[in-house]
């Protein structure tokens, strides 16, 4: 092999030294930040991926922590709202135990009249009081705006619980199919004459919607008497008396398939004629007889042209994001208004409680939160708003006990749908959207991982390899020098 002065030899291993110095920095910079990819250099395209992932997880996580704020909120709803379904909940005691006045004194009447105005406070107070963050949920604050309601006397007691995400107000146009009616049965003739009068003591099992009473109507009732005996038990049995043409008529006090009125005879029933003989010679055509359980029946109505049954006069709806209840005006809904078979609203597209549920403006939702205070607690088909159970106003138990106990029951249902609505969207929206934002982030951050985060085994033998390079490199480095020395030697 020739002996020859030259560099070349020298250069080239300083060159390799140098890329294996750099990838031995590459190596020890991956094992000591943690990420396979400091820079774009280490890998342009794996770059490119993992800032698009860190990109959607910034949004994941955005949103997850979005959604559990929500939950949180709505979970300080749902305990407030179950607090006023308890206070109802001892009203409705407390009006039932008032409704038979028969045994109990005026003092005892008093007594719970005070408590009832006690506990309709504490309602109000509640929903006074009740906020997260600074806002209050159930005092209206995120009431879904809506217009042509004030002063419809077609509908009444609307509940906006979710409206679309459109810019647009929606109008909606409700007409009516078929009237809801009331259960209705003849009672007894009477002979079709109001001198006629009850021959014997009858007593009667009737029961309707709101229970049982057994009644026991006396000798020598007018038809007039008759129905005010009936009318009594009215709160309890929820059927009430009227005189029709001569006779007696049975009606629930309530529209639709869940209201009837069913009648028992257990002993009597005889009728005096107008000569005041008794009709008990064997035709019973005038005389108190059995009912068979006859039930009303709901109204049927369109809304944009989809069908929408109802539960007597009361309407739930929902369709293209939009769902409430509201309650058919009774001369429009039981088809007492003539030739009007229609009427409209508009759901404005403003106000509500609007949550962010995904990482897209698509997973906007919308819910409305209504007032839950006593004076827009009940007022659903006839019966008082809530706060009339108040001592002085028109239901309250001196004046009216049977309205008490519908008005109340009535807001006890209402409470009911709300807190039923707003646990469905907390479980099913909320909720699932939260455990989908979940997987989606423990499936991006284990995409990121892979592309992104140093392998330790790999990274620690690279820099084993690149290290054990280098110094042979050094000292080759030396043999080359060594080879200079050589040459000077033989001069």
């Amino acid at each position: 092999m020739a002996l020859t002065v030259t560099n070349t030899n020298t250069i080239q291993l300083l060159n390799i030294l140098n890329r294996n110095s750099a990838a031995q920095s590459t190596s020890m910079r991956q094992l000591t930040t943690g990420k396979r990819i400091n820079v774009g250099k280490d890998d342009p395209a794996g770059m490119i991926a993992l800032e698009n992932l860190n990109a959607e997880l910034r949004a994941v996580g955005a949103s997850l922590t979005n959604n559990q704020r929500t939950d949180s909120m709505l979970t300080v709803a749902d305990s407030a709202i179950g607090e006023i379904s308890s206070l109802l909940g001892e009203i409705e005691t407390l009006v039932m135990s008032s409704t038979s006045d028969a045994n109990l004194t005026k003092s005892e009447i008093a007594a719970n009249q005070s408590q009832i105005d006690d506990a309709l406070t504490a309602i109000d107070r509640i929903v006074s009081t009740t906020n997260f963050n600074g806002k209050k949920l159930i005092d209206g604050s995120f009431t879904i705006q809506t217009a042509g309601v004030a002063g419809n006397s077609y509908l009444s007691n609307l509940r906006v619980f979710s409206r679309s995400q459109s810019t647009s107000d929606t109008v909606l146009t409700v007409n009516r199919v078929a009237s809801a009616q009331v259960a209705t049965g003849t009672f007894a003739s009477m002979g079709g004459a109001s001198t006629t009068r009850t021959s014997g003591s009858t007593q009667v099992v009737i029961q309707g919607s709101l229970g049982t009473a057994t009644i026991t109507i006396a000798s020598a009732q007018t038809q007039a008497q008759v129905v005010s005996t009936i009318n009594l038990a009215k709160s309890q049995t929820g059927v009430s008396a009227i005189q029709v043409a001569g006779s007696v008529s049975l009606n629930s006090t309530a529209y639709g398939t869940d209201a009837f009125v069913s009648v028992e005879v257990l002993s009597g029933g005889y009728i005096n004629s107008t000569y005041g003989t008794a009709t008990s010679d064997g035709s019973t055509a005038n005389d108190i007889q059995n009912v068979s359980k006859t039930s009303g029946v709901d109204a049927n109505i369109t809304i944009n042209g989809q069908n929408t049954a109802g539960d007597g006069l009361d309407i739930a709806y929902s369709a293209n994001g939009t769902s409430m209840e509201f309650t058919l005006g009774t001369a429009f809904g039981t088809g007492n208004t003539g030739a009007t078979t229609s009427t409209s609203f508009t759901v404005k597209a403003s106000g509500g409680a609007t949550f962010q549920l995904g990482t897209t403006a698509s997973t906007r939702q919308t819910i409305g939160l209504n007032s839950l205070g006593t004076h827009m607690l009940a007022g659903g088909n006839g019966t008082q708003r809530l706060s009339e159970l108040r001592s002085g106003e028109a239901a309250d138990l001196n004046t009216d006990p049977a309205s008490a106990l519908s008005a109340v029951r009535d807001a006890i249902g209402e409470v009911a749908s709300i807190r039923g609505r707003l646990g469905g969207f907390q479980k099913f929206q909320v909720g699932a959207s939260i455990a989908s934002l979940q997987a989606a982030q423990d499936g991006l951050n284990s995409a990121a991982s892979i592309i992104g985060d140093t392998d330790y085994a790999v990274a620690t033998a690279n820099l084993n390899r690149e290290t054990v390079l280098i110094q042979y490199g050094i000292q080759l480095l030396g043999v080359v020098n060594q080879q200079a020395g050589q040459i000077l030697s033989l001069l």
